[in-house]
């Protein structure tokens, strides 16, 4: 494995659909106060907004623990215990230089490395077109994240979209609109991102959560995507244009039987750990059935 990533959980079945997962939000799925206070986070904050004038605080989901249905269950397959954080609070904890102290002082403390940090749920895509290639992106230098490297088409799910205003979040949101916000997220960061009509994508399936080790372990749920255009047609439909052109630079492609071998071309070294966790996860999901003797 690669040590950029971990795997979280890996869903059965090839992936699974909005209906067989379930949400639990809660303000006891928040993260931990900082042992010295949170000011700390507020430094970190003005210092990159210092140097990145174009950053933007907003809420989104944070992921506590997930947790699948014995083999067999009827009713939702995975359950996902989900609290509330900030972008800001992310850059004051897993993107700050205390960060590997704040996942030792949440293992003595609380038994859970995570508990100090913010860990805001991302959404990933492994994208594929009716030609069966893998769509990629080239990330912007602007970006905040690994910039210039390359990535699937993803973001976050957000709060606000389900509660606008000063809503008491936790109250007002029910655990299957959460759900529904995680699974259209991902399909509309896909039209932002690549420019291509909602129309033509499937429904998503979620392969399983991946964790991104370079900023302490902050958790993506990564989904299976079919679109119905070709990659020629995505590409054309790229290259117009659209909501977030600005966060990519160009776009590739990948055969999806190249994919099982990708960690052992040199790619693997450009793509930012969101990426291979799509990458692992949709290989774990698409392996092919062994033949019969």
């Amino acid at each position: 494995m690669d040590p950029e990533v971990s795997l979280l959980l890996q869903c059965p079945q090839g992936g699974l659909r909005e209906q067989q997962v379930q949400a639990e939000l809660s303000p006891a799925h928040d993260r931990r106060p900082l042992p010295g206070g949170d000011e700390a986070i507020a430094a970190v904050w003005e210092s990159r907004r210092l140097a990145q004038p174009w950053l933007f605080d907003a809420p989104k989901f944070r992921l506590h623990s997930a947790t699948l249905a014995p083999a067999g269950s009827p009713g939702p397959q995975l359950l996902l215990r989900l609290g509330l954080t900030s972008y800001r609070d992310f850059l004051g904890t897993n993107w700050a230089s205390s960060a590997a102290w704040l996942r030792q002082w949440g293992a003595a403390d609380w038994g859970d490395k995570q508990a100090y940090l913010a860990d805001p749920l991302g959404v990933g895509a492994a994208l594929a077109t009716a030609d069966d290639f893998l769509v990629f992106l080239r990330r912007s230098q602007q970006v905040a994240e690994a910039p210039g490297l390359v990535d699937v088409p993803g973001g976050h799910p957000e709060p606000q979209a389900l509660c606008p205003g000063d809503s008491p979040l936790h109250q007002d949101l029910p655990g299957e609109l959460v759900v529904h916000e995680l699974f259209s997220s991902v399909l509309q960061e896909i039209c932002d991102e690549v420019n291509v009509p909602l129309l033509t994508l499937s429904q998503p399936l979620l392969l399983g959560i991946a964790r991104n080790e370079t900023s302490a372990g902050r958790a993506s749920a990564e989904f299976s995507v079919r679109c119905s255009l070709t990659s020629e047609q995505v590409r054309e439909h790229y290259m117009s244009g659209g909501p977030e052109a600005h966060e990519s630079t160009g776009i590739l492609f990948v055969e999806t039987q190249r994919a099982q071998r990708l960690q052992e071309t040199k790619m693997w070294a450009e793509l930012c750990p969101s990426a291979k966790g799509a990458v692992l996860l949709y290989n774990l999901g698409h392996r092919s059935p062994p033949m019969s003797p």
